[in-house]
């Protein structure tokens, strides 16, 4: 059995799990394969078992056709917008998840909320990026958290959790969400209002929907327009919920004044895509979910789904 373990960017996937406990070979792929089916499937050709790391490699119904010796494709977290489900399924791929944790993405929200707050994009000093000559020591004026509105854009698991923690710096909290009930947005600390009043109200508005074809593009020009100046918005969910050039048109009118994102349609990010040249963006390469603790718990659950697998007794099915 060969088994590939893609996109381990940060070398620390054969460290994190019992690997050697597998019967074959197991191979570490730390670079980015890229976004041509071709290459991806060149590659990964007469490995049986692949390991995907979320949504870094996506696998549709094209590229698992170019890959006929693949037999089990396992995905970290137990959901996977990237992978074709139906295309594994009708392949004869069986595809498994692992377990996940919250608490890494519910804490990367609160380092981009903060350095937006405080304006760390402008104010943070580097060795690799000196002041300029005659730039002013400080530049920018902070947002104190405490008393300003909280907007969660969906109350689920992680927002309740983005919820809580607002609440820890004295903010008010306002949620809305297709299915919320009032019931459960109190639960959460919340108070459930309309989607207008949402965006209307929040000094900061945090984004945490699951993508689908009704969130695809549920964040655009109209929504945006609602948003105060000075306000600041933060998705550590999937970029396609917010229309990318509606984003950046917004921006430029000053309302929000920062958009701190870690998620984009293109992954890894072109060095040279736009949004890294417009004014009041925070970016971070989708850290949302990358720790210690929670790599820790993604590779030892892939390894566990492996040798279940070629046990005959697959776990934590998706496929």
């Amino acid at each position: 059995m060969r088994i590939a373990v893609l996109d381990d960017y940060q070398n620390v996937a054969q460290s994190l799990a019992d690997w050697d406990s597998l019967p074959g070979g197991t191979v570490f792929f730390s670079g980015f394969l890229g976004h041509d089916d071709d290459t991806v499937a060149s590659a990964l050709q007469g490995f049986d078992v692949i390991v995907a790391m979320r949504e870094r490699t996506p696998f549709t119904a094209d590229r698992l056709r170019k890959l006929p010796g693949l037999k089990l494709l396992v995905t970290t977290g137990m959901r996977n917008a990237s992978i074709d489900l139906d295309a594994a399924h009708d392949l004869g791929i069986t595809v498994c998840g692992t377990a996940g944790s919250s608490a890494a993405a519910a804490e990367h929200t609160w380092a981009l909320i903060l350095a937006a707050a405080r304006r760390l994009d402008v104010e943070l000093i580097s060795s690799s990026r000196p002041r300029a000559a005659g730039q002013p020591w400080q530049q920018t004026l902070g947002t104190e958290l405490s008393g300003k509105t909280l907007g969660v854009y969906g109350l689920g698991k992680l927002g309740s959790q983005i919820a809580r923690i607002g609440q820890a710096f004295g903010m008010q909290v306002i949620a809305h969400s297709q299915n919320l009930t009032a019931e459960r947005a109190d639960e959460a600390g919340a108070e459930l209002v309309g989607k207008d009043e949402l965006f209307a109200r929040s000094d900061v508005l945090t984004i945490h929907l699951k993508l689908s074809d009704r969130t695809t593009g549920v964040v655009g020009t109209q929504e945006l327009a609602l948003m105060k100046p000075g306000s600041i918005l933060v998705n550590t969910s999937r970029s396609p919920i917010i229309d990318e050039d509606a984003l950046v048109a917004a921006l430029g009118a000053g309302a929000p004044a920062v958009a701190a994102i870690d998620v984009f349609d293109v992954e890894p990010l072109p060095e040279n895509h736009h949004l890294l040249q417009t004014p009041g963006i925070i970016a971070t390469p989708h850290l949302g979910y990358v720790t210690q603790e929670q790599f820790g718990i993604f590779y030892t659950g892939a390894v566990e789904d492996i040798a279940a697998w070629a046990a005959g007794t697959p776990v934590n099915l998706l496929a």
